[in-house]
């Protein structure tokens, strides 16, 4: 979008805070970058010139702005409607990917060479990955600068930082600040920053674009949340996350302008990687105006939409957790399922402490489910070897599935595994994927709310139908899983 000049300078003149994260403003005369919504007076057409990414903007040696805040706009939308090079990259680069494996690691999870990947990357968000990582450092240091009570030297390493000087040094560049000076522009009192003697707990707020109906989003977790990994307590989602360098545990509440996050983790360094796992979870770098206008064309969901605008499609912070969850929810009930999925994690997850609340333990890991006995799983047998036969595959690399994952091929080869069937593959596609356009035509809920809205209710007629809905269809699947009276469309009380 940022070529566009005219539409950008429209955005930026209007303050339109719907064009955050699409593109960054960068301005001539001030050596600064702004977010479009910036609350001071627009610069002149003439002295504005719009960028792709942060990175971008401080490639090009302009530095935030103290005013706006640049680097907290949600991401941009494009990584997550979009399955080429470059999104799977930058899904990749968010998951902290080269701060861990470097761009060498990058381009093997993508299968091409680092320089396909930085040529790519630089054509489109004028930053290449080492550029784009280093943006998301800063970023992270800030957030620990303003909101944690840390030593400098900690908040360095927990950023991914290689030094201290390296560290100074890029705070300095991004924000015209030191990071002393940066701390001490946030007040004392800032009811964002977390105690010193709350070690590993950081509170944040995720920002999104509005609207956000939170209803279908923590209803479906809340309702579906697997005890001992999952509960609903005091108004927050809570979860407990295996991450990279630890674990630990996430609590997200939902406030009018932005979700309200607590993280407790072991290992600081996995700040980033925890903040852009509850952000996908969420879905909260979705464009909902574009989203809903496209869905209002058709003249039956236009009144769904009219009605709760905003809605997202729940995702998840474990791609193989989720689809071990989904072979265990296959043809039974919400409550089975969560019985099932309880059994494996008492009896084979990672036991975690929970001072706060109730939960226990992180969900067992693909190599840990593959050593089970098959015969000490109570399920049906075809259901077994379908669950035996994926945790083997992921387990062994042959299936992978994660942010970098192409959305078509990692639908093949579900399929190709036997026990799956195309709800199994769809909905994994939707919520662990996060492909926008995965259509359920065969959920049962899906051709009963089609037959009360007068669309066609056989899988075929109702594909057929919803073509006008693309690429927004696991969207249109969340509008219409809303016309039931079930617990997944309520928020709990």
């Amino acid at each position: 979008m940022h070529t566009d000049i005219e539409r950008c300078v429209r955005a930026v003149r209007s303050k339109d805070a719907r064009f955050d994260g699409w593109f960054f403003t960068a301005v001539l005369t001030t050596g600064i970058y702004c977010r479009p919504s910036c609350p001071v007076v627009p610069p002149k057409p003439e002295n504005m010139v719009f960028h792709p990414s942060a990175a971008a903007c401080q490639q090009a040696g302009f530095r935030a702005c103290k005013r706006c805040r640049p680097d907290t706009s949600p991401g941009s939308p494009e990584w997550n409607q979009r399955a080429d090079l470059v999104a799977r990259a930058m899904r990749l680069i968010a998951d902290g990917v080269v701060d861990r494996e470097g761009v060498p690691g990058l381009a093997a999870r993508l299968g091409y060479s680092t320089r396909q990947i930085e040529r790519q990357l630089l054509a489109e968000l004028g930053a290449g990955p080492l550029a784009l990582a280093r943006a998301q450092r800063a970023q992270t240091a800030r957030l620990l600068i303003e909101t944690t009570a840390l030593p400098m030297a900690e908040i360095a390493f927990a950023a991914g930082f290689a030094s201290i000087r390296t560290f100074n040094d890029t705070v300095r560049e991004v924000y015209a600040l030191t990071p002393s000076d940066l701390r001490a522009r946030t007040p004392r009192t800032n009811p964002a920053r977390t105690p010193a003697g709350t070690p590993g707990a950081i509170s944040l707020r995720l920002p999104f674009r509005a609207p956000l109906n939170p209803d279908n989003l923590f209803g479906h977790l809340a309702a579906t949340a697997v005890p001992g990994v999952e509960e609903w307590r005091d108004g927050a989602y809570r979860r407990t996350l295996r991450l990279p360098y630890g674990h630990g545990i996430a609590a997200l509440t939902p406030r009018p302008d932005h979700i309200a996050c607590r993280l407790t983790l072991t290992d600081l360094r996995d700040l980033p990687v925890a903040i852009s796992r509850c952000r996908r979870l969420l879905d909260l770098d979705a464009d909902p105006v574009a989203i809903d206008d496209q869905l209002r064309t058709d003249p039956v969901l236009a009144p769904l939409v009219d009605k709760a605008p905003g809605r997202r499609v729940p995702r998840t912070v474990d791609e193989a957790e989720f689809a071990v969850r989904a072979v265990l929810g296959q043809q039974v009930s919400t409550a089975a399922a969560r019985t099932h999925a309880a059994r494996l994690v008492s009896a084979h997850g990672e036991a975690v402490d929970d001072p706060d609340g109730g939960l226990t333990h992180l969900f067992p890991a693909p190599a840990d489910l593959a050593a089970v006995d098959p015969e000490s799983l109570a399920m049906p047998r075809t259901r077994r070897a379908t669950l035996t036969t994926l945790v083997g595959r992921l387990a062994d690399g042959s299936l992978p599935l994660g942010v970098e994952s192409d959305w078509p091929e990692a639908r093949a080869r579900l399929l190709a595994l036997p026990g799956f069937g195309p709800w199994t593959a769809d909905v994994i596609a939707m919520r662990a994927l996060g492909d926008p356009d995965a259509f359920l035509p065969t959920d049962l809920g899906i051709r009963r709310a089609a037959r009360e809205l007068g669309l066609p209710s056989t899988p075929a007629a109702l594909t057929a139908r919803a073509a006008a809905w693309r690429p927004w269809r696991a969207y249109a699947v969340q509008y219409l899983w809303a016309t039931d009276d079930h617990p997944i469309n309520f928020l709990p009380v």
